[in-house]
């Protein structure tokens, strides 16, 4: 076995999907979707979180029949069913399909998505919720730092988003960062799984991966498992030859104190200690509890305006984490003018 799974097996057909409008045609394999079968074909599809949450990848089907994985996926309204809209993400194609749907230049993949299989080879923990997972890759996948795979895990219906927290580049080393949350289904098993264990993932897939022609200093806001990300980005520039005069300034935002981490991943990175800078903020933390030395109190969109004001509209900046926290940064990033050009994010929910 060649640990590549993007070939049909022999018991999945293969369809022919036609683009309405246009002389584009691609194939797609009964056992894959129509968004990911569409953008390793190197076709602008928009997504954004892949799992059925955002509603992103809609699409119209005008001729042919699909079936959905997730037939009550949120990402999808009673409304666009009436109009035979469906999610690229979650549809696969039970005959040869016509469909429509406003391709955009800035979704055509960087890298081709590969079906791959793995192996999980360790596991530590960062806080208490919050471990890391190394994973060996049965064949090398190349992704560009910032960017996400899709797992399917064993029992567990669906698939999960987790992003690298390595930096970009072809290898068969993979690490995820993923927070256990008690009603986290995907999250539980994950955890639940022992060395050796062997998972299925898809990807690289995401936009808001290292821009490596910019000048710009880089601003980096992570919650959460958003650390993942955020730590591929800030590897990535630390490590990038035409990012040598780029610092990288990371803030790290938690509940409480016992929430935190990253720092020491960091400062294990080459040229950390002269070009980057990390900021830790808490906001929930009980009065009676003084923070450790350097941290700052408050919302993470609170201490990136204090620390930058006017300059957050200089840099290039990356964010990921929990949904209110990405919606915060963003009224901010929109109140402070901020060019959206420079403004990097995946939707995940």
């Amino acid at each position: 076995m060649d640990g590549v799974l993007s070939r049909p097996s022999i018991q999945s057909p293969v369809f022919l999907i036609q683009l309405a409008d246009s002389d584009v045609r691609f194939e797609c394999a009964g056992d894959d979707t129509v968004l990911r079968a569409a953008l390793r074909q190197g076709l602008a599809f928009p997504y954004e979180c892949n799992v059925g949450s955002c509603g992103n990848c809609k699409f119209e089907v005008l001729d042919g029949t699909i079936e959905s994985n997730w037939p009550q996926a949120p990402g999808l309204s009673e409304k666009d069913k009436i109009k035979n809209r469906q999610l690229g993400c979650q549809c696969k194609p039970t005959s040869n399909l016509t469909i429509k749907f406003r391709a955009h230049d800035k979704y055509r993949p960087v890298h081709q998505p590969l079906k791959l299989r793995g192996t999980i080879i360790g596991q530590h923990p960062l806080t208490h919720d919050l471990s890391e997972f190394h994973i060996q890759l049965a064949q090398p996948m190349t992704f560009s730092s910032g960017q996400y795979a899709v797992f399917q895990l064993p029992g567990v219906a669906g698939v999960r988003a987790y992003s690298m927290s390595n930096s970009g580049g072809t290898s068969t080393d993979l690490e995820i960062q993923v927070r256990r949350t008690p009603e986290g289904i995907g999250s539980k098993t994950l955890f639940e799984l022992t060395t050796g264990s062997d998972i299925e993932l898809d990807g690289p897939y995401g936009m808001a991966y290292l821009r490596e022609d910019s000048s710009r200093d880089i601003l980096c806001l992570a919650g959460g498992s958003g650390l993942a990300p955020m730590l591929s980005v800030a590897r990535g520039a630390m490590r990038s030859a035409s990012l040598q005069n780029t610092r990288v300034h990371f803030l790290y935002g938690g509940r409480t104190a016992a929430d935190i981490c990253g720092r020491a991943l960091l400062e294990q990175t080459e040229n950390w200690r002269t070009r980057g800078s990390y900021q830790a903020v808490v906001s929930a933390n009980g009065a009676e509890q003084a923070l450790p030395e350097g941290y700052l109190a408050g919302f993470l969109h609170e201490a990136a305006e204090r620390l930058f004001g006017d300059a957050l509209s200089t840099m290039e900046i990356y964010f990921a984490g929990p949904a209110v926290m990405a919606q915060a940064i963003l009224k901010l990033l929109v109140a402070r003018k901020v060019n959206m050009d420079h403004v990097h994010f995946d939707q995940f929910y």
